[in-house]
C-alpha cells in the first residue's frame, strides 16, 4: 500500500515532529509545502498523516455527537450498548481500514481523472501524498460550529487544488477541475463538507 512505484527518497520528517511541521506546513505555506514535502515513493508518511487526520476527526466527533456515528442514526452499531466500547471499535476502523483504504480510492481515482486530462503529469505516489496533506484542516472539522466546519473543509478542498497545481504542474483552473470529484467526496462527504454548509445556510436563514 505505501510502495506503488519505486523507493522513498527525501519528503517528510517521521514522528510526531514531522506530523506536526507537515500539518503546519500544509495550512500556513502550502504551495511551498507541496514543493519540498512530496516525493515519488515517499508515500508513508502522507499515509500516517491522513490517520492522524482522520483520527482526531473521529474522536472530536465521537465526543460532541456519538450518534451521528453510533446506533441507529449512524453508520456503525452499538455494541453491547456501550457508548465508549463502540467508539473505541469506530476508532480502530477507522485507523486500520478507512483512512487507508479512503485515500488508496480516491488517489486512485483522481489518477484516473489525471490521466483522462493531463499529458504530462506526476506519478501515482504524488497523487497520495496530496490528498493525505490536503485533509490537515479536518483536524478541527469536527467542532460543532457550523462557519467554521464550512472553512475548515473549504481551505482542505483548496489545499488539494494547490497539491495538484504543484505537484502535477498544471494550473489552479484545471487542478480546480480535475480536483472537483475527489474533494467532493473526501471534504463534501467524509469530513461533513455539505452538511456543514447546510447548517450554514440554516443560520443565515435565521
Amino acid at each position: 500500500m505505501t510502495t506503488w512505484v519505486e523507493s522513498p527518497r527525501e519528503g517528510r520528517d517521521r514522528g510526531p515532529t514531522g506530523l506536526a511541521r507537515a500539518w503546519v506546513g500544509a495550512i500556513v505555506d502550502p504551495r511551498q509545502f507541496f514543493v519540498e514535502a512530496v516525493a515519488p515513493g515517499d508515500q508513508e508518511p502522507g499515509l500516517t498523516f491522513v490517520v492522524t487526520i482522520a483520527v482526531v476527526y473521529t474522536i472530536g466527533t465521537l465526543a460532541v455527537s456519538p450518534f451521528d456515528i453510533l446506533g441507529d442514526n449512524g453508520w456503525f452499531p452499538l455494541v453491547a450498548d456501550s457508548v465508549a466500547l463502540s467508539g473505541l471499535l469506530v476508532v480502530l476502523v477507522t485507523a486500520v481500514f478507512i483512512a487507508p483504504l479512503g485515500l488508496h480510492l480516491m488517489a486512485a481515482l483522481q489518477t484516473i481523472i489525471l490521466m483522462v486530462t493531463v499529458d504530462d503529469r506526476a506519478g501515482v505516489s504524488e497523487t497520495v501524498q496530496v490528498i493525505a496533506y490536503a485533509t490537515a484542516p479536518c483536524a478541527i472539522a469536527w467542532i460543532p460550529i457550523a462557519p467554521l466546519q464550512f472553512l475548515a473543509v473549504g481551505y482542505a478542498a483548496s489545499l488539494l487544488v494547490v497539491g495538484l497545481s504543484t505537484v502535477h504542474r498544471i494550473s489552479i483552473g484545471t487542478a480546480s477541475i480535475v480536483g472537483f470529484l475527489p474533494a467532493a467526496i473526501v471534504f463534501g462527504w467524509a469530513f461533513g463538507g455539505i452538511e456543514a454548509a447546510a447548517g450554514l445556510l440554516s443560520l443565515r436563514q435565521l
